[in-house]
């Protein structure tokens, strides 16, 4: 059964990006191939991914398309195509400003029962997880801070640690989303 997976990487203090939108803090560090969170075991249990515009503009100016999956592109902007992918082949991409449930069920037909990874940014991953379609987030923790910057996910959820380890110079985490973090009334 496919889930949907928010596989990200965040500085210590909750970034996934600078106020510029730079991810110039993550290429500093590397995962280990083969490690936890490592990115190309990941990428092969995945059959469909999702982004929003600016996650995707980002992709778009820093090289190569390099998804050879169906992708849609959350956006109520026109946005350019890529102009080449790693492989040579005509990218897949599939500009949305459907309803997130509405993109879930396709993105699990184009999947084929393989996994689908929300890759950013966090606001999408918090719309997946409001829908309570949000199954897991693998977090890449690195020894990095911002003090500002577009956070990890923008909401209030209650998760279940299932496993860490490090990754060269990583924490990495995998939690189960458990749902909408509710309030504890019985405190004070």
């Amino acid at each position: 059964m496919s889930k949907v997976i928010y596989y990200v990487a965040a500085t210590i203090d909750g970034y996934i990006a600078d106020p510029s939108d730079s991810l110039d803090w993550l290429m500093r560090h590397e995962l280990e191939p083969g490690g936890t969170n490592d990115y190309e075991s990941f990428l092969g249990t995945v059959g469909a991914i999702v982004m929003g515009a600016t996650t995707y503009e980002w992709v778009l100016t820093h090289g190569p398309w390099g998804y050879e999956l169906p992708a849609w592109v959350m956006t109520h902007r026109e946005l350019p195509l890529p102009q080449e992918t790693a492989t040579g082949a005509a990218a897949d991409i599939r500009f949305s400003q459907a309803e997130i449930r509405q993109v879930h069920q396709e993105m699990l037909v184009a999947a084929k029962g393989k996994d689908l990874w929300v890759v950013g940014g966090g606001d999408l991953a918090g719309q997946f997880a409001d829908a309570g379609l949000l199954d897991e987030i693998l977090l890449s923790t690195a020894p990095v801070t911002l003090g500002a910057g577009r956070p990890v996910l923008p909401r209030r959820l209650d998760l279940e640690l299932l496993e860490t380890a490090r990754n060269g110079a990583f924490a990495a985490a995998r939690y189960r989303v458990l749902g909408q973090l509710q309030e504890d009334r019985s405190a004070g």
